[in-house]
């Protein structure tokens, strides 16, 4: 399935504790924060997947794929491609990975430059992160 085909877009930034998500229309190619997924176990992860995907009804989901700085794999690069063949065998849904190699600076930059840095707000920078990922994809495979 193509960008174009796909309608809604749900992104995940996959994290152990804490998983970003953003949401997005194909047709426009905006990215836009959208929540957290704060469940640590993988069923319980999953059933928040779940409640996402019901609600908005996606044509296909979008992980970000973390890679070290010369572009190697490591032990979160492994669980994430874990939870990405989890979301596409549960939901019957095209998963497209993304590298998200310095999605979560970029994040906390933004968040910076909005004023809401810091401890405070941290979390933010999960679902800024998956915004980023997403828009990332967008801008790679969408339609112009």
């Amino acid at each position: 399935m193509s960008a174009k085909d796909a309608g809604t877009v749900l992104a995940f930034d996959f994290g152990e504790r804490f998983t970003g998500v953003a949401v997005g229309e194909c047709s426009i190619r905006v990215a836009h924060p959208l929540g957290l997924i704060a469940a640590q176990g993988s069923a319980a992860r999953m059933d928040e997947a779940a409640e996402l995907v019901a609600e908005w009804k996606p044509g296909a989901l979008v992980v970000g794929l973390p890679l070290s700085m010369d572009g190697s794999e490591h032990a979160l690069t492994r669980r994430c491609r874990r939870f990405a063949r989890q979301l596409e065998a549960r939901f019957k849904l095209p998963v497209r990975l993304v590298d998200e190699r310095l999605s979560s600076a970029s994040a906390e930059e933004a968040l910076r430059a909005a004023g809401k840095g810091g401890r405070k707000h941290k979390l933010h920078a999960h679902q800024v992160s998956a915004q980023i990922i997403l828009q990332s994809y967008f801008d790679e495979h969408g339609t112009a």
